[in-house]
């Protein structure tokens, strides 16, 4: 059992998001991706992060694989773990959009609740949720990690893996800002989506 403690106190800091903003020149924002297992999410955020850094917008890819090796190490994918893994991706990305960064993230996020519960936790406009739309069986044509194949065995065996797509359930997003169609369009043309959206709503100061 974790005692929570209560002899601490938040600090105010003398500088506010709107000054550090400023200096950096763009509206920061949280771009969430979100989708199946292999539908191109993290394919997209890198390459997302890449050309607004070439525009010369600062932007850092918060990724779900990557964070499972140091921050969330300790979580599986039952329910509880993977509303804990999105609390925590929530926190650092309020964290780097704070600190006056467009913050790209890249994760399954299964459930509806969770999503909206980062949703909340910002200014209106803030939050970009993108649906990176690819059906589940072209997800699963892709499979590069063969996540697919191991848990349609799993469940054949009669014990399942809570896989998201299988034997897991995926909340779809109802009214996503910006709903992607990879096995209609290519990287660049999802990228460019993403990029053109940013700019409309001004959150590239340009």
């Amino acid at each position: 059992m974790i005692t929570k403690a209560t002899n601490i106190t938040k600090h105010a800091a003398k500088v506010t998001a709107d000054q550090r903003a400023a200096v950096r020149g763009i509206r920061p924002c949280i771009v969430w991706l979100t989708g199946l297992s292999a539908c191109g999410k993290s394919t997209i955020a890198m390459e997302l992060e890449h050309a607004l850094i070439a525009a010369g917008h600062p932007a850092y890819v918060l990724d779900g694989d990557n964070l499972r090796h140091g921050l969330n190490r300790d979580l599986g994918f039952t329910p509880r773990d993977r509303a804990e893994n999105i609390r925590r991706v929530a926190e650092v990305a309020l964290l780097f959009a704070d600190a006056g960064m467009i913050v790209v993230c890249s994760f399954i996020s299964p459930y509806a609740a969770d999503r909206d519960g980062v949703r909340h936790r910002v200014p209106p406009g803030h939050f970009v949720e993108v649906f990176v739309d690819t059906p589940l069986e072209e997800c699963e044509r892709r499979d590069p990690k063969g996540l697919y194949k191991k848990a349609r065995a799993a469940v054949a065996a009669g014990s399942g893996l809570g896989f998201t797509g299988v034997d897991a359930p995926y909340e779809a997003p109802r009214q996503p800002e910006i709903h992607l169609h990879p096995d209609r369009q290519n990287v660049a043309q999802c990228v460019q989506e993403i990029f053109d959206y940013l700019r409309r709503h001004g959150r590239l100061g340009d």
